[in-house]
């Protein structure tokens, strides 16, 4: 046992690792990183744009899309001031209050985007089931409940994480692992027992994350039933392909944070720089990628950016 009383320190703020090993090099990721920030504020800010301005997209498939890129805009920014303070101004200090500010939000925003795909997974299941009722069940006030439902159980769950780390005592490092603040990872530098703040973790992820992939998998299995049931070939093939983007977006989602989380409990001989780029890739790429792939994936969409374009090209 650690005598609390002759090494308890309490830091005052943490250091953010940028390249591990190489802090020479982290201007060389400034604008790497900066790049991926424009690409999502750029796609985010046009789905928005067009759902907002186009009125055929106001309907429930757009409005929940528009709540993910608003998840998505939101986890970025969530990441913004540490990353930009470390490969920009090469400022790796932050502070402890505003270490588990941050945590919170990227926790938070991360269990709102499962719940927001959890909702787009039960709209994609009401629209093949019953396309004639798709309207009448999913209203405008039906989508708003949901979103806050989502927000809420995201607040609620999340909630307790800055309060089980202000309890730990820390001491000897206080460098973290990461460019950004995650509660395994400054839970790991306090000197006292971390039992609570492991279980709680351990809860979320199930109860969270967990049961949101397993309604996720059982609404398709739902949706794949009832499309095999449709006669027409041409029909069935429409019907998945409007499935196609959610299932892209929820990959997106899933794939990186299996990685991550296979990577912290089974790789710790794998190099720091493998644990580094996996945790930017889990946060950065579904904000990056979910606009091209429903740019790319949804007509609607795709027409309606195709026009505006073509417009200014007219006017050029």
């Amino acid at each position: 046992m650690i005598d609390l009383n002759a090494s308890r320190v309490n830091h005052h703020s943490f250091i953010l690792t940028g390249i591990p090993g190489m802090p020479d090099k982290n201007i060389w990721m400034a604008f790497p990183l900066g790049f991926l920030y424009t690409l999502t504020l750029l796609g985010n800010g046009t789905i928005l744009a067009v759902i907002k301005v186009d009125q055929s997209l106001h309907e429930p498939l757009y409005y929940f899309l528009s709540i993910l890129a608003l998840t998505d805009v939101s986890l970025s920014m969530s990441t913004l001031p540490t990353m930009l303070s470390i490969f920009w101004f090469n400022a790796p200090e932050i502070a402890f209050d505003a270490c588990i500010t941050q945590m919170f939000f990227i926790h938070g925003f991360g269990v709102a985007e499962s719940g927001v795909l959890v909702s787009m997974a039960f709209d994609r299941f009401v629209a093949i089931q019953d396309p004639l009722r798709y309207a009448s069940i999913l209203t405008h006030g039906i989508v708003g409940k949901i979103g806050i439902v989502v927000l809420t159980r995201a607040v609620c769950v999340v909630f307790p994480v800055p309060f089980l780390i202000k309890r730990l005592p820390f001491c000897h490092s206080n460098i973290l692992s990461h460019s950004y603040c995650l509660h395994q990872d400054a839970m790991r530098l306090a000197c006292a027992s971390t039992h609570v703040n492991s279980l709680y973790g351990l809860v979320i992820v199930i109860f969270t994350l967990g049961i949101d992939a397993l309604v996720i998998l059982f609404s398709y299995i739902l949706i794949l039933k009832t499309v095999l049931g449709i006669a027409s070939r041409a029909e069935r093939l429409k019907a998945l392909n409007t499935c196609l983007s959610h299932i892209c977006a929820v990959l997106l989602f899933y794939v990186p944070l299996i990685g991550v989380t296979m990577i912290h409990r089974f790789g710790k001989h794998l190099s720091p720089i493998v644990h580094t780029l996996m945790a930017n890739v889990y946060l950065l790429l579904p904000p990056v990628l979910n606009p091209i792939v429903y740019s790319v994936k949804t007509k609607q969409i795709r027409r309606r950016i195709t026009q505006v374009f073509q417009r200014r090209k007219n006017r050029a």
